[in-house]
């Protein structure tokens, strides 16, 4: 989110490190679906929401440049200091007692927040 809103204002976000860290980016829809699920639960049950994929964040970085259509160059800032190099969820609970699996890709989703972010730029501009 915070890259998808500074490419479209046009500012440069700051890629952290070398920015081959990974996450598992999974879409805020598909967290609030299995949210949704799990409240059958009770509250101390634990379910890890993700897809199973890491990607890392140049990957994301360009991804999200591509679909907002900017020219913007990756810029790389100092590392955070005990930043964690991989992470990725596997989701094999939910699946079986949720029935919940990711339905949205990686590149759905960031067209989709792209999307979102460039729509509500353009209503504070109005």
């Amino acid at each position: 989110a915070i890259f998808t809103e500074r490419m479209l204002r046009g500012e440069t976000p700051v890629i952290n490190g070398d920015g081959l860290q990974t996450r598992d980016f999974v879409y805020v829809g598909d967290v609030v679906r299995a949210n949704l699920l799990a409240l059958d639960y009770p509250e101390d049950t634990v379910f890890n929401i993700g897809t199973g994929r890491e990607t890392d964040v140049n990957t994301i970085f360009r991804t999200i440049r591509e679909l907002a259509g900017v020219d913007i160059e990756e810029k790389h800032g100092p590392a955070k200091e005990g930043e964690q190099r991989r992470s990725v969820l596997d989701y094999t609970k939910a699946r079986k007692y949720l029935g919940w699996e990711p339905r949205v890709t990686l590149e759905e989703g960031l067209k989709l927040t792209v999307d979102y972010f460039r729509e509500r730029l353009q209503r504070e501009s109005s």
